[in-house]
């Protein structure tokens, strides 16, 4: 993000109002090595294509933000690599992290992993490290340490099922596994900020948060958040478009104050669930608007979107998660246009 998007990012968190509304999308790895034309394959282990592809979206969105910014990832496999999670990798899919935690007795022995050594966390350094200068030449700097989530890496260890189940027959274990994420998650955040001083923000991404009733969520998602949110940065955002409606009341708690959710609930809805307190990025419908739809029916989406709102102060419009693979250059183009036809 350039310094100009920055501080236009924190102006909207700390509820200033803008003279016009900002815009600003979550892209990586579904969406931006086909849009750049290369397969995700190539995204991941070539350097000057990942480099190339970040920069051909800066040059053709030069309007919006994009969050986190030279997003340095591996799809879902870097946080469990790091425990051992064995990465399948196609040349143009998602790659997927295998079970680490065969039975739940396995958990017993867990290791927290070396967050400067293990997995492709060194990779992930390496890659920003390389390249770092010429992202800062572009007039942008590294601005967020991200992660998935403590649940999230939970479920890649387990499998979902086996660790949604496991909540409720043995809760002593799960709480064992969650401390273990969650100190590996605060320490490979601390590095990130090590190896990057210009970081001064979280992005943590966790929609298995959205597939638990208040009590699990309480008693084995807040307390997780909160111990890892509770690094002293200016912008902690949550990506969680799976149902927010039982964590939303609690995530001031947890320390949150930018939040991506999904199309489930509308924007007013999560301010009045939000107590107001959390900047929201949303929401328009991601994959049948944004990337099925028609220019057309994306104007059509965020003037209902924007006329509907109660409360236009801290909102970024965006879609309802990350961009979507298959989101073409002309409906995010009619996106930003529309919100600057509606003005401020």
């Amino acid at each position: 993000m350039t310094t100009p998007q920055w501080e236009t990012l924190l102006a909207v968190i700390r509820g200033e109002q803008l003279r016009r509304l900002p815009t600003g999308f979550i892209i990586d790895c579904p969406w931006l090595p086909n849009w750049a034309g290369h397969t995700i394959l190539d995204y991941f282990t070539d350097e000057r294509i990942w480099m190339g592809a970040h920069q051909k979206a800066l040059a053709a969105f030069p309007d919006t933000m994009f969050l986190p910014g030279f997003w340095s990832e591996y799809g879902m496999c870097t946080e469990p690599s790091a425990f051992g999670a064995t990465s399948s990798w196609n040349e143009n899919d998602f790659p997927f992290a295998k079970k680490v935690l065969r039975t739940v007795e396995d958990v017993d022995r867990l290791e927290k992993p070396d967050v400067r050594k293990d997995g492709l966390l060194p990779f992930v350094v390496k890659r920003l490290r390389h390249l770092q200068p010429e992202i800062e030449r572009a007039g942008h700097q590294i601005r967020f340490a991200v992660a998935r989530g403590p649940l999230n890496i939970a479920t890649f260890l387990m499998g979902t099922t086996e660790f949604l189940e496991a909540l409720k027959t043995d809760p002593v274990r799960m709480h064992r596994l969650l401390t273990i994420i969650a100190d590996f998650l605060v320490e490979w955040i601390a590095y990130q900020r090590e190896c990057f001083p210009s970081i001064d923000g979280i992005l943590m991404l966790d929609d298995i948060v959205g597939f638990v009733g208040k009590n699990d969520f309480l008693t084995f998602g807040l307390p997780y958040l909160q111990r890892v949110y509770s690094a002293n940065v200016a912008v902690k955002f949550f990506h969680n478009d799976a149902p927010c409606k039982v964590a939303a009341p609690f995530l001031t708690q947890a320390g949150i104050n930018l939040l991506n959710f999904g199309v489930q609930h509308s924007v007013n809805d999560m301010k009045t669930w939000t107590g107001g307190q959390i900047t929201l990025l949303g929401n328009i419908p991601p994959r049948d608007v944004l990337a099925q739809g028609t220019p057309a029916d994306v104007e059509r989406a965020v003037t209902i979107l924007v006329m509907g709102l109660q409360d236009r102060s801290r909102l970024v419009l965006s879609c309802g998660g990350g961009i979507p693979p298959g989101v073409p250059t002309e409906n995010i183009r009619a996106f930003i246009a529309a919100v600057q036809k509606l003005g401020g």
